[in-house]
């Protein structure tokens, strides 16, 4: 063989080696991109059932609440102005802000402007401060009602309270679209790489934003909450025991040992159930007195305040689930802002506080389906009009008045 025929066999053998080495580069390639697709398509679908899930229960709990409220004029009272107004942040918060969120998590970036992420921005921050800022004024409410009764109807009008939920909603308008749309909320460096990179929508603030926004969206409602229930609590103890008295005409169980009160302590104790027992004026009970057939003040007075320490069992529990849902997001927003960039958290994390968080908006009427009488009775009997209504369109619905409510479709 000649010296030009080795060359050229040599040159043929080290491109069928190259090609083989391409050949072998690029199936290492696609397995590795059906791996990465296989482990991303692992990560994703549960997520999103995951929220998909909480985003339905959000938009249909809340609205069964708002119609139900609407439907039923037992629950026409003055903290159900407040639910109401609740539920209806919280139908937001799931449609407007829970959706673009779990847009951007599906597709793994930004698809949409950045005029779309700066409303999708404030919708967030509005509506969640908002649904916060109900519970807030719920406590309020229940304050009122418990340790002040006689001062109650003069203190929750109606006019009042139109300017609480005004306040709430305006209040948290002022944190969230003006501040927002005009930049005041982030930094220059953030300003500059969100025109650089389109197809990002991070919400990354400055310290003085983060600390007012932090502050009006929850860690002064939160003290308020804490405080007013904590005085609910022991109110709602010491009624309690003048119940039992009133019941059985005897001291409670234990009012033996503690019989070392003071002569003031008795007296103010006296005065003071004269004046819890006494009824509102504006208010009239139909409650019968089992022996006589008659209604009596003191029964009546009995039974509202039984019913006014369930209403606050009931939202005592939805605080503490809010606290819970709310606290580690705000605690990592805030040490995340003060700390920069030294403090980095996994994506992963930040999505899972960021829907835990959002959760607490589904959570609110299974609380009060499960823990209150009247609005389960009421979510019944409203999923039970919508049935017939929409399997037999020539039926008509039959409330019968009674203790439980029972509905039924009968034939035109």
């Amino acid at each position: 063989m000649t010296a030009f025929e080795q060359e050229q066999s040599l040159g043929i053998h080290n491109n069928n080696s190259y090609h083989d080495k391409g050949e072998s580069d690029r199936s290492n390639e696609t397995l590795l991109l059906e791996e990465q697709s296989w482990e991303t398509m692992a990560t994703v679908v549960p997520k999103s059932l995951a929220m998909c899930t909480i985003m339905v229960c959000a938009v249909f709990g809340n609205l069964l609440v708002i119609v139900s409220v609407f439907r039923h004029r037992r629950l026409h009272v003055t903290t159900n102005y407040f639910i109401v107004s609740l539920a209806f942040a919280d139908t937001l918060v799931a449609l407007f802000a829970m959706t673009f969120n779990a847009s951007m998590t599906m597709a793994g970036k930004w698809i949409f402007n950045q005029t779309t992420c700066d409303l999708w921005n404030s919708c967030d921050v509005l509506f969640s401060t908002a649904s916060i800022m109900h519970l807030c004024c719920i406590s309020v409410d229940r304050y009122y009602a418990i340790i002040k009764p006689l001062q109650y109807p003069l203190k929750m009008t109606t006019v009042r309270v139109s300017i609480m939920l005004t306040s709430v909603w305006v209040s948290a308008g002022l944190i969230s679209f003006i501040p927002i749309f005009l930049g005041w909320y982030t930094t220059t460096e953030h300003l500059k790489f969100r025109e650089l990179n389109p197809e990002s929508c991070e919400f990354i603030v400055n310290k003085p934003y983060a600390i007012i926004s932090s502050s009006v969206s929850f860690w002064i409602p939160c003290l308020i909450m804490v405080f007013t229930y904590w005085k609910i609590y022991m109110e709602a103890t010491r009624q309690e025991k003048m119940i039992y008295k009133a019941q059985t005409g005897l001291g409670p169980p234990n009012s033996a040992r503690n019989s070392t009160d003071t002569t003031a302590r008795s007296s103010s104790d006296q005065t003071a159930s004269t004046n819890l027992l006494a009824p509102p004026p504006h208010r009239t009970s139909c409650v019968d007195d089992s022996e006589s057939g008659r209604s009596t003040p003191t029964k009546r007075a009995i039974n509202k305040m039984k019913r006014e320490h369930k209403a606050a069992k009931t939202l005592g529990i939805i605080m503490g689930a809010f606290i819970l849902c709310w606290l580690p997001f705000f605690l990592w927003y805030v040490s995340v802002t003060l700390c920069g960039d030294s403090c980095y958290t996994p994506e992963i994390l930040v999505d899972t506080l960021f829907w835990i968080g959002y959760f607490n908006s589904g959570l609110n009427p299974i609380i009060y389906a499960y823990f209150n009488k009247e609005f389960r009775e009421a979510f019944k009997e409203t999923l039970q009009s919508i049935y017939c209504k929409c399997h037999w369109p020539k039926w008509q619905v039959i409330h019968r008045q009674t203790n439980v409510c029972n509905i039924e479709c009968t034939h035109v």
